[in-house]
């Protein structure tokens, strides 16, 4: 799979080490998610005042928008250490059983896309997220034996990007849901302004605006734009990113007013070119642009459904009104002008 610009999926181990300088390590710092930075210090200040641990929690929403930088918080501000791990890096049972044994009080432990947790270990989980114990079996056959092993009081954090794939015994077992939504152009201005001065780079205003209309409504992708900008504006200008400087090193890189890249135009582009505005197959677009089904549908087309470029219809994708409008061309009688349709 191409690595994309505007992918709000980390491209690299250096990214996330890049990201994790960048993190606000408080709910002070923090910047966006009001609603939700309002309700996890209640919680946080709550839990404090009774000397417990905060009850488990899941952070759901699109990647990019800060659900890691959420669980490091809470760490920080519970005091305690924080154990990191995947769903589709615990295969076994005993993988997770190292990890919940190792948990002092009041640790934290995060599984970020939990909903790809094995059945077996989600089984695994369940009574020790309940009752802080899990049943261990050593041997097999006739030689099997359950070990009753006691864990301390600890938190689970999970994060999804996929909260409808999450079984209902182990979403029932969360007891603090925080729904994470795409970031308004001002608070991303005002990351990538607060990225610049730690970062060391002189960010204008105005530069900033430029970098955060391009982000896609993603911190992830507003840092990402950053470091590309910077590098353009020590190289070819003097520095100072302003947003002449900003305007002409995302040019370069392909990312237009919109935050559309190569990729997002060229579906659009096929869509009403070749498919005379739709409605087309996902596999059809999919054959066309030499790109996996998965690209597509997971990468490619939330953001242009949520700006209203395309619809998903029954029968297939559309071009909207507004996706003639970028291409330059008068949209045919009856299309689109909302934002999707909805299947029927």
């Amino acid at each position: 799979m191409r690595e994309r610009l505007v992918s709000p999926e980390l491209i690299s181990k250096e990214e996330e080490s890049f990201n994790r300088t960048l993190r606000p390590p408080t709910l002070d710092e923090y910047v966006g998610q009001k609603k939700v930075v309002e309700k996890l210090s209640i919680a946080l200040e709550a839990a404090k005042k009774r000397g417990e641990p905060i009850e488990h929690a899941l952070f759901y929403g699109p990647p990019g928008l800060g659900k890691t930088t959420l669980a490091y918080i809470i760490a920080n501000a519970m005091g305690t250490r924080i154990t990191t791990t995947s769903g589709p890096a615990l295969e076994r049972t005993g993988d997770l059983m190292g990890i919940l044994t190792n948990l002092s009080e009041g640790d934290i432990l995060f599984i970020d896309e939990i909903h790809r947790l094995p059945a077996n270990i989600e089984e695994f989980l369940y009574p020790a997220m309940e009752d802080f114990k899990v049943d261990f079996v050593v041997d097999k056959g006739m030689f099997a034996k359950t070990i009753n092993v006691p864990l301390k009081k600890f938190t689970l954090l999970g994060a999804t990007t996929r909260a409808g794939s999450l079984s209902a015994p182990l979403r029932n077992r969360f007891g603090l849901f925080y729904h994470l939504e795409f970031y308004g152009v001002d608070d991303l201005r005002h990351i990538v302004l607060r990225s610049g001065r730690i970062l060391g780079a002189s960010v204008e205003e105005s530069g900033a605006s430029e970098i955060a209309r391009r982000a896609r409504g993603t911190p992830r992708i507003a840092n990402r734009l950053l470091r590309r900008v910077r590098d353009f504006a020590q190289v070819k200008a003097s520095g100072d990113i302003n947003a002449d400087v900003a305007r002409q090193a995302l040019k370069l890189e392909g990312v237009d007013e919109q935050g559309l890249d190569d990729l997002d135009r060229n579906f659009i582009s096929i869509i009403i070119k070749l498919y005379n505005g739709g409605p087309v197959g996902v596999e059809a677009l999919s054959a066309t642009l030499n790109e996996e089904v998965d690209t597509l549908v997971d990468m490619v087309e939330p953001y242009l459904l949520q700006q209203g470029f395309i619809s998903r219809t029954k029968s297939g994708r559309k071009a909207n009104e507004l996706a003639y409008k970028l291409l330059g061309q008068a949209p045919p009688p009856g299309t689109a002008p909302t934002l999707f349709e909805e299947e029927k």
